[in-house]
């Protein structure tokens, strides 16, 4: 129905035969109808189709409370908030209630009260999905009054006793009442908190200061956690972790693929209309290349993890240089080269935690790391011993220059001048941008040099390669 023909009242609502169902019940109803119609769980998540997303499901048929589990970067939080897709257009509540009270239920005396003075002629709101959602980073300092509630010592001023619940102000949970409430990296959370939750998390009441209120709450109750601080900086209670229902481990992307879909979807994009920004595949591969090799690395801490996130400002960075070349050569075309990649350096330095090391070799490491991500993406595209005729005219005394602020055009020249790497060129598919040529040109001689076949030197700002 739409938002004129919803009822305002309860006895509208009544007549309308609208059923109340538990926010668990309705994402369960709207994830069944999802997965008849062939729809994806999330959108723009990638790689966690076999893998997370099917445990998910489970989870949501099963109407259970949920732990994600995992290092930093793996879309914990994006997929908790991408849960409330799966929650109704809109869920009719009692007008000026704090709690989203079900008119058909109310959970509060006030409310109680307002239904028999006011009978069908009760005020209805219809709240959408985004004020059905709460959220939560645990921090030390969080108290039970942020979470659950506590009494308000102004209202007790008025004249009110401790024992009325009409004293109590609500913390983030009730008033996330009929919806979903997450608490990032739970470990976090001080442990005589986590005991203050146990109550929430089972009998789904409410106990504040000492005295019990009945006060059935409806939430989804979802948590992130680092495995990191689930067993160092903190843990998780035992009787509170019982609570959960499902524990879904996250991970990073298995493939090459599902980074570059996660880098190019995340970057940030800016409508530049005086340049055209051209990406080879080979480039985006580097990039992703030398996240993946990061997470392999022995010099690299693998308890921290390496997220996502440095692949995407990674290519950032990449382009950013690339264009900054383009604005100060007047191209229009913006394609990043092999030389660009240094200045991926500052980037990923902050993005990873390194094992102990001397002061001065974390650039060392990185530099490594873009080595083997050259030379691993270089050996998929060709086979060394098909550029024998490149590396004879290099040993003939051939020598060329690159730089990442050389002109596109200059690469031309120098294309045809060495003999087979025209066809090696070509098999990039650059067409006849100039631009496009000139970053076949660098990833093909590094190639060759990764692989012992050219010597290198750099002299100030350029890359010079000889037999």
């Amino acid at each position: 129905m739409t938002s004129e023909q919803r009822p305002r009242t309860l006895g509208e609502l009544k007549k309308s035969g609208y059923k109340v169902v538990s926010v668990k019940e309705e994402m369960r109803r709207n994830l069944i109808a999802r997965i008849r119609a062939g729809r994806p769980l999330f959108d723009g998540i990638f790689g966690y189709e076999e893998t997370v997303v099917p445990q998910l499901e489970n989870a949501i048929l099963s109407g259970q409370d949920i732990i994600f589990l995992g290092e930093r970067g793996q879309a914990k939080s994006r997929m908790i908030r991408a849960l409330t897709g799966l929650l109704d257009e809109a869920i009719p509540v009692i007008a000026d209630s704090e709690l989203h009270e079900d008119p058909f239920q109310p959970i509060t005396h006030a409310s109680r009260a307002r239904i028999e003075a006011e009978g069908d002629n009760l005020e209805i709101d219809w709240i959408g999905r985004d004020q059905r959602y709460g959220e939560k980073l645990a921090t030390p300092d969080i108290t039970i009054a942020d979470l659950i509630g506590e009494v308000d010592p102004i209202k007790v001023a008025e004249g009110r006793y401790l024992s009325d619940e009409k004293t109590i102000h609500y913390g983030l949970i009730p008033r996330t009442n009929r919806g979903i409430f997450c608490i990032n990296e739970l470990p976090d959370l001080a442990e005589r908190i986590q005991v203050g939750l146990l109550n929430i998390m089972e009998e789904r009441d409410v106990q504040i200061r000492g005295y019990r209120i009945q006060m059935p709450l409806d939430v989804l109750v979802v948590a992130s956690a680092n495995p990191e601080d689930y067993t160092n900086r903190g843990r998780i209670i035992t009787p509170l972790k019982d609570r959960y229902g499902a524990q879904i481990r996250t991970h990073y992307p298995r493939s090459v693929e599902h980074e570059i879909d996660i880098m190019t979807q995340e970057s940030v994009a800016f409508d530049d209309t005086d340049y055209t920004v051209i990406v080879p595949a080979y480039m985006k591969e580097i990039v992703a290349e030398i996240t993946r090799l990061a997470r392999r690395s022995p010099d690299v801490n693998q308890r921290s993890g390496v997220s996502v996130r440095a692949s995407i400002a990674d290519y950032e960075s990449l382009l950013a240089n690339a264009l900054r070349r383009s604005i100060r050569l007047g191209e229009s075309d913006v394609v990043p080269r092999i030389s660009d990649l240094p200045y991926v350096i500052p980037t990923i330095s902050g993005k990873v935690e390194f094992e102990t090391v001397e002061d001065g070799k974390e650039e060392q490491i990185i530099e490594k790391l873009i080595q083997g991500a050259v030379v691993a993406v270089f050996n998929r595209y060709f086979n060394v011993v098909d550029m024998e005729d490149v590396v004879t005219r290099f040993k003939a005394g051939m020598q060329a220059e690159v730089s990442d602020g050389m002109a596109s055009d200059a690469y031309l020249g120098l294309v045809k001048s060495v003999d087979g790497l025209s066809s090696a060129v070509a098999k990039l598919d650059p067409g006849e941008n100039p631009a496009l040529i000139a970053s076949a040109t660098e990833f093909i001689f590094e190639g060759l040099h990764l692989n012992k076949r050219l010597n290198k030197d750099k002299v100030g700002g350029k890359t010079q390669y000889r037999g």
